[in-house]
């Protein structure tokens, strides 16, 4: 008998399969991704979304595909946990020198972590890494292109970068836009001195979102280096180079949380989520991963940072987050770590009139939703546990009573069924109190400018206080709170009628009847719980937020399926 016909063991087989499944999903989710240059290159903006809500599907459909695979090579001995141990230590000989093993455990993790209906972690069966940062190890470069600038011609370097990265659509005025880059790139970092930039690297993935593709890299210095990222745009005209982004707040921006997942399609993922720290240093890892499109790896990288900080901080306890109370959802945090964790109440005071099911479709919407900068991911996680001792007693008291449906104690743990977790934002109202006037007035303005932004992509917020937004470290004002947020379309947008009477003007309810989508923009003022002269800012420069016509044209326009066209960076960034 040869050794090819030695049976191989149900183990192996097992494994084998994960990481079959596994590669399965990397190709079908790199087939999708790969689509964005087609979509990019024939402006086809109406289907780029349809593309990113099929990618965020798909983790979960392949996993589903897998199960039916294992269920039928192991049968009866699916459940056995000693195989289980022993696919383990198969599955890891696997992935030895891949740069891509922690996304492989995690699709391993999720499989056995839903077979098991493992609440809490199984540190046996499943990869857990609490005390080391994984892409520490990957040393593997990262696929670039390199392009030595020249002091008498620094346009030419820039007309190669443009002639690297081929199109099916041609550049309008390819030299007028390498000449436009290389000025900003001297005018950006002439603080760096005569001749500041002596070289350029750009990833060789393009990075596409929305109605732009992105060339993502780095500008060197003599002594330093700066983040380089280079926005294309496809007018109808031909391709221009759009914008230059080369300070890390604006490309942290760009990478944030409050932004949809990019359409990038890399070979390998771990590699350039290091080259992407070297640009963000002060983003964390699982951000990264999830604004790659990698939600699933971001939610593990998230979980294992955070717990890792929180078994470190050992006399910390878990408190109610500062802001005002929400009546739909309860709020705590740890304060030394920038997270939040939402539950849902069990009972919603007046007046809000929803179920619970109908807030977890809400916070569905918007995980799949164009968040155009202004709506923050809210990540789900079912089943944590954290000790009971860690709980603040009356933040404890408050969720046993207020979020039964949702935790309950098991011996010296608190089980945590469902909660949504965010970065944590300075809340709008409590930045308001604590500004000078100047920074007050412009966040104000860009609460504003969010919910024109959300607006113009078919969102409204519906409950506009400012407490149901936050401000970043930057001072970017996005929306948080989603129990009350719609789309557009599914709005009445009415003018607010004129009294016949005194009667009627004087009469402290409506005297004509109100639909229960019916939203009247001119009476928004006081729903907006501003001071005076911040409100009357709000009208003076947005007044179309006031003017039903405005809403109502927009409806008219998505229903023509043009949507308006919302850049990820300010004007000041723009090339001429």
């Amino acid at each position: 008998m040869s050794c090819t016909d030695v049976p191989m063991p149900l183990e192996a087989l097992i494994a084998i399969a994960i990481r079959d499944g596994f590669e399965d999903y990397h190709a079908r989710f790199a087939a999708i991704t790969a689509r964005a240059k087609l979509r990019f290159e024939t402006r086809q903006w109406d289907a780029s979304p349809l593309d990113a809500v099929e990618r965020i599907g798909l983790y979960d459909t392949c996993i589903a595909s897998c199960m039916d695979t294992l269920r039928r090579l192991a049968r009866e001995s699916i459940g056995d946990r000693v195989l289980w141990l022993q696919v383990h230590a198969h599955y890891a000989g696997l992935l030895q020198g891949l740069i891509d093993a922690e996304l492989y455990k995690t699709f391993y993790n999720t499989l056995a972590r839903r077979l098991f209906g493992t609440r809490g972690v199984d540190a046996q069966v499943e990869f857990i890494a609490f005390d080391v940062e994984p892409s520490d190890a990957i040393t593997h470069p990262v696929a670039r292109h390199a392009y030595a600038m020249s002091v008498a011609r620094p346009a030419d370097a820039l007309m190669r970068v443009l002639a690297d990265y081929r199109f099916e659509v041609p550049y309008a005025h390819q030299l007028r836009c390498a000449a436009a880059i290389a000025v900003r790139l001297q005018d950006d970092l002439a603080h760096w001195g005569a001749d500041p930039v002596r070289s350029i690297e750009l990833l060789d993935t393009v990075f596409y979102r929305e109605r732009r593709a992105y060339l993502v890299g780095r500008v060197f210095g003599e002594h330093r280096f700066s983040p380089c990222v280079i926005a294309l745009v496809n007018d109808g005209q031909g391709l221009r180079a759009d914008a230059v982004l080369t300070r890390r707040r604006d490309v942290a921006h760009l990478f944030g949380v409050s932004r949809s997942y990019f359409q990038a399609n890399l070979a390998t993922v771990g590699d350039a989520v290091v080259f992407l720290r070297s640009l963000l240093p002060g983003k964390p890892v699982d951000e990264i991963y999830t604004v790659l499109g990698r939600a699933k790896q971001g939610k593990t990288e998230r979980y294992r940072t955070f717990f890792s900080h929180f078994r470190d901080q050992p006399s910390e306890q878990l408190v109610h987050a500062e802001g005002t109370p929400g009546m739909v959802m309860a709020v705590f945090t740890l304060p030394s770590y920038p997270l939040v964790f939402k539950l849902i109440r069990d009972r919603f005071a007046w007046p809000k009139a929803m179920s619970r099911q109908q807030v977890e479709e809400k916070y569905a919407l918007v995980f799949n939703l164009d968040r155009a900068g202004r709506l923050l991911d809210a990540q789900p996680y079912r089943h944590l546990r954290f000790p009971k001792d860690r709980f603040a007693p009356a933040l404890l008291q408050e969720l046993l009573d207020q979020c039964a449906q949702s935790v309950r104690v098991d011996g010296q743990e608190v089980v945590i069924a469902l909660c949504y977790v965010q970065r944590r934002f300075r809340p709008l109202n409590l930045y308001l109190r604590e500004q000078g006037a100047s920074a007050v007035r412009a966040a104000v303005l860009d609460y504003a400018q969010s919910i024109t932004d959300m607006a113009r992509n078919n969102i409204f917020p519906g409950d506009m206080l400012p407490k149901n937004f936050g401000v970043s470290r930057h001072g970017r004002a996005v929306f948080y709170d989603y129990d009350e947020l719609c789309l557009v379309t599914d709005c009445v947008f009415r003018d607010w009628p004129t009294p016949r009477n005194d009667e009627e003007a004087m009469a402290d309810e409506p005297w004509f009847h109100v639909g229960p989508h019916d939203v009247f923009p001119q009476r928004f003022g006081p729903f907006m719980g501003l001071p005076a002269a911040e409100l009357a800012a709000v009208r003076e420069h947005f007044g179309h937020l006031f003017d039903p016509q405005w809403w109502r044209g927009l409806q008219a326009r998505f229903a023509a399926g043009d949507y308006p066209d919302t850049p990820p960076y300010t004007g000041e960034h723009r090339l001429a």
